[in-house]
């Protein structure tokens, strides 16, 4: 179907598409835009990390071992 390539291009040359059958507009494509997403994530992810205590050289070791014989 050569129209979904062609319509794939436009909404990402633009904000959207609207397609109508006649006059009477049935759809509405546009570009995903997942930015505020994932920067809310990452601001989350860096909250969490700065509320952890930091480990010691001496705990990360006694991790790696814990569970060999």
């Amino acid at each position: 179907m050569w129209w979904t390539t062609e319509l794939l291009t436009q909404v990402e040359a633009g904000p959207e598409i609207e397609i109508s059958r006649g006059s009477v507009p049935v759809a509405r494509l546009s570009e995903i835009d997942d930015r505020n997403e994932r920067a809310q994530a990452i601001r989350l992810l860096r909250i969490e990390r700065a509320e952890r205590a930091t480990a010691s050289a001496a705990e990360i070791r006694r991790w790696r071992l814990e569970g060999r014989s």
